[in-house]
């Protein structure tokens, strides 16, 4: 089998035994699972230096992470919250605490962002603090699988290229402590890794941190490139 294939089977079983074990809402399969203690992640998350540090944070759109998204906003954070499928040369939602109408709850989520929040360009960021990154299966030295899309480690990387997430970015895996797995993870060049994995009952801290140099040409599938127009627009200029 070749690499994405071997990330696949991981996933599945990972998928199978959150599913089993009921700790997710309905099927989890094929998603970011919405584990049960998502809030207590949240918590503990908010609990550590490295988020009492953060001042930007840059979140998936997933509803399992809704929580941290709400504390970020409650704590006066910044949130950057990804656009669904990078759509748009604006791939960013921006969530403001200081300029919002609505309650930290209905700004963070997905369909109220999309209503009322404003979309920004990578080049209108700020530098970015912590990544909150969904993921349905982790291990201890930091590997983690996605949904399979690839969605957050082009905007890792297109991040990385703008000089935004850094060394010094800390990258969270909020997480079911179920969905923390003792397999190999495989990993590709373009692949990054977490800093910090938060279940509800603890930190997880990994080592040797890796990051993508930027976006990997060669590792594009046509079909990214096609309908994401920041790909679209990156190749054209090329």
């Amino acid at each position: 089998m070749g690499i994405d294939q071997d990330k696949q089977v991981v996933r599945d079983k990972a998928w199978r035994l959150l599913d089993r074990e009921g700790v997710v809402p309905g099927n989890s399969y094929g998603k970011i699972p919405a584990f049960s203690g998502a809030e207590l992640a949240a918590e503990r998350l908010a609990g550590t230096p490295e988020w009492g540090r953060a001042v930007t944070i840059k979140a998936n759109p997933d509803f399992a992470q809704l929580p941290v998204r709400v504390r970020a906003l409650n704590d006066g954070k910044l949130v950057y919250m990804a656009v669904p499928k990078i759509a748009g040369e604006q791939p960013f939602f921006l969530l403001d605490p200081t300029d919002t109408t609505v309650d930290p709850r209905q700004a963070a989520e997905k369909r109220s962002a999309g209503q009322n929040a404003p979309r920004v360009g990578i080049e209108e960021m700020r530098p970015i603090d912590m990544v909150i990154c969904g993921s349905v299966a982790v291990n201890r030295s930091g590997a983690r699988l996605g949904k399979g899309a690839g969605y957050s480690d082009l905007e890792v990387a297109l991040l990385v290229e703008a000089g935004l997430v850094t060394s010094q970015t800390v990258i969270v895996a909020p997480v079911h402590r179920l969905q923390v797995i003792d397999d190999v993870i495989p990993e590709t060049t373009h692949d990054f890794s977490v800093d910090l994995i938060v279940t509800p009952e603890q930190v997880i801290r990994c080592g040797n941190p890796r990051r993508p140099e930027g976006i990997i040409g060669e590792a594009l599938k046509e079909e990214q490139i096609t309908t994401i127009p920041l790909l679209s627009k990156r190749r054209a200029s090329r």
